[in-house]
C-alpha cells in the first residue's frame, strides 16, 4: 500500500534585523507539552541541518505533516524540524540562536555533536578556523549597520504616510473587519494562545518567505494592501487580539525590518488569514492607501520617492553583505568537514529515527 505523503510547512523562527539577529525560537514548540525535543549542539559543517532535513523528509514519506523552520542566514538550511502530531522536535541550539532544554530529561535533551569532531585535525588548522569565524562575524556587523540605516530611512517613509493618513477611516475599516469575521464567532471564555514567528526574513538570497505553505493553505485569505505607515500592523494587531480574547489560537507572523510589527495573522480554527504579503493580491483586498489624504501628501511626493530609493539601495547593500557570509561560512565548513567522524553522526540520526518510528 502506498502511503500518502505528509505536508511541509516552512517557517522562519528568526531573522536578521536592524537590531541584530532576532529570535522567536521559544515558539518553535511548546516545551511543557512536547513529548521530546532534541537540542543539537555542534560547530559549522557538523551536519545539523542535513540530519534534520533527512529526518523531516523521512517523516513526510511516512505520511506525517512536518514543519521545517528555516535558517535566517541560509534559507536552504533549517534550524529546526517539528513533528506536531507526536509533539517531537529537533532544534539547532547553537549561536546565534542559543537554545537549551527548559526541562532537561523531561521534555528536552541535549545532543553534543562536537564529540564527533577530530580535535587533533582541527588544531592543525586552528588559525584558519579562527580567521574565517571572525570574518563571518565581522560581515554580520556590517549587515546590521546597513539594516539599521535602512530602518532610519524607512521611518521617514512611515512618517510621511502617517502624517497624511485619515486614521478614523482606518479604524472604521478595522471595526468592519472585526464585526464581519470575528463578531459572531463563539466566545470560548478563555484566552487563546499566541505563536510568534517571522513572515519573511532577510537572507543571503534577499528577502525570503514561504507564505504559500502557511497562508496559502488557508481557506479564506484577506489581503491588507497599503504603503508603509498606513496602519497595516495596527489593524492586524487588533484583529489578533479580538480572536485571542474570544479563545482562538493565533499564529502571528512578524516583519524583519521592525520585528514587533505584524506582517500576517492566521487563525487556524477559523481557517482564516489576514496578510500584507502581496503574493495574495488576488484575494479579497482591503486597500488602506485609499485613506491617504492626497492634499497632505502632495508636497511630500518627491521626498517620499527619494526616501524609497535610498531605502532600497541600503537594503540591497545589506543583501550584498549577507551574500558574502556564504563564502565565509563555506570557508569554515571547509576546515570542519574533513575532521568529522560521519559514522557517529549516522548513528545519532538512526537512533532518533528509531525512536520516532516506535512512537508513530
Amino acid at each position: 500500500m502506498v502511503t500518502e505523503k505528509g505536508n511541509i510547512k516552512r517557517l522562519l523562527p528568526g531573522s536578521n534585523t536592524p537590531v541584530g539577529f532576532y529570535s522567536y525560537f521559544e515558539y518553535i514548540i511548546n516545551q511543557k507539552e512536547a513529548r521530546k525535543i532534541y537540542y543539537f549542539k555542534g560547530g559549522p559543517g557538523v551536519g545539523k541541518s542535513y540530519m534534520m532535513k533527512k529526518i523531516g523528509y523521512e517523516m513526510v514519506d511516512r505520511g506525517l505533516d512536518i514543519e521545517f523552520h528555516h535558517c535566517a542566514a541560509d534559507p536552504e538550511s533549517v534550524d529546526a524540524v517539528v513533528i506536531p502530531s507526536i509533539g517531537m522536535a529537533i532544534i539547532d541550539g547553537t549561536t546565534p540562536h542559543v537554545t537549551d532544554p527548559r526541562y532537561p530529561g523531561v521534555t528536552g535533551i541535549t545532543v553534543n555533536l562536537d564529540e564527533f569532531l577530530n580535535e587533533e585535525g582541527l588544531r592543525k588548522v586552528k588559525n584558519s578556523v579562527i580567521e574565517s569565524t571572525e570574518d563571518n562575524k565581522n560581515i554580520y556587523i556590517r549587515v546590521y549597520k546597513y539594516l539599521a540605516a535602512a530602518k532610519l530611512i524607512h521611518d521617514d517613509i512611515e512618517w510621511i504616510n502617517n502624517y497624511s493618513m485619515d486614521y478614523s477611516k482606518v479604524n472604521e475599516e478595522t471595526d468592519g473587519l472585526i464585526n464581519r469575521y470575528l463578531g459572531a464567532i463563539k466566545n470560548k471564555n478563555k484566552f487563546g494562545r499566541e505563536r510568534h514567528l517571522f513572515g519573511s526574513s532577510y537572507t543571503l538570497k534577499g528577502r525570503v518567505d514561504h507564505a504559500e505553505t502557511f497562508i496559502g493553505i488557508i481557506g479564506e485569505i484577506i489581503y491588507i494592501k497599503g504603503d508603509d505607515g498606513t496602519g497595516k500592523s495596527t489593524l492586524l494587531k487588533r484583529l489578533s487580539l479580538m480572536a485571542l480574547n474570544k479563545g482562538y489560537d493565533v499564529e502571528i507572523y512578524h516583519e524583519p525590518l521592525v520585528p514587533e510589527k505584524i506582517e500576517s495573522i492566521v487563525i487556524p480554527e477559523l481557517d482564516l488569514a489576514f496578510t500584507t504579503n502581496d503574493k495574495f493580491f488576488d484575494k479579497e483586498t482591503v486597500d488602506l492607501d485609499t485613506y491617504i489624504d492626497e492634499t497632505k501628501i502632495k508636497k511630500y511626493k518627491g521626498d517620499l520617492k527619494h526616501s524609497k530609493k535610498v531605502f532600497n539601495e541600503l537594503l540591497n547593500d545589506a543583501f550584498t553583505y549577507l551574500g558574502k557570509t556564504n563564502d565565509a561560512h563555506n570557508e569554515m565548513e571547509k576546515h570542519y568537514s574533513p575532521n568529522i567522524f560521519y559514522e557517529g553522526l549516522d548513528r545519532v540520526r538512526e537512533d532518533i529515527l528509531k525512536e520516532i518510528t516506535s512512537i508513530i
